[in-house]
């Protein structure tokens, strides 16, 4: 069984597009996923399924969200290895010291982070950006409301990447860890 963590983005975030835990939970068992927690209540799923393919999985979820709960919602699925690697290879934690300010942007396909590297030309000063083979890093200095960082990556990423804060991505790693 392998161990995954599905990010789905945009869920209970103001009045719209809310969702329980409980029926989160429900539906994702109903596709046939075994042990599936949910962590926080942002959208974080952790679940083991016996064919670990991200992108069919996030397809699936995104699917079944539609269908049970009437609106769509962008979902991003990572293996327990891949959320490893992306915490292993992030090269801004020298820089970032407030784990509410510095945020990890996850997407569906690597391929996503390609249009995103001109970014890197760029000065963001005093925040920071880094894009690894898996996710984009972000360090807000002054906070994610206020950084032009932050808002010109959600207007190039789009629904395409979802972000967590550096604390939630540690404690999706000690979750999934715990699954297995």
């Amino acid at each position: 069984m392998g161990e995954c963590i599905a990010l789905i983005r945009g869920i209970n975030v103001g009045r719209g597009k809310r969702v329980s835990m409980t029926d989160l939970r429900r539906l994702v068992t109903d596709l046939g996923h075994t042990n599936v927690r949910t962590l926080l209540n942002s959208g974080n799923v952790l679940f083991q399924t016996k064919r670990p393919n991200t992108v069919k999985l996030s397809s699936s979820i995104e699917a079944a969200i539609a269908a049970k709960c009437g609106f769509s919602a962008k979902v991003t699925v990572i293996t327990a290895l891949e959320l490893a690697s992306v915490i292993d290879e992030n090269p801004l934690l020298n820089v970032a010291k407030d784990h509410s300010r510095h945020l990890v942007a996850f997407v569906v396909h690597p391929k996503l982070l390609a249009p995103l590297r001109p970014m890197l030309k760029e000065t963001w000063t005093p925040d920071a950006l880094a894009i690894g083979s898996r996710a984009a890093y972000l360090w807000c200095s002054t906070g994610i409301l206020d950084s032009k960082l932050n808002l010109a990556f959600a207007r190039k990423a789009g629904a395409g990447a979802t972000t967590r804060n550096w604390a939630t991505v540690l404690k999706l790693l000690a979750a999934a860890q715990a699954m297995s």
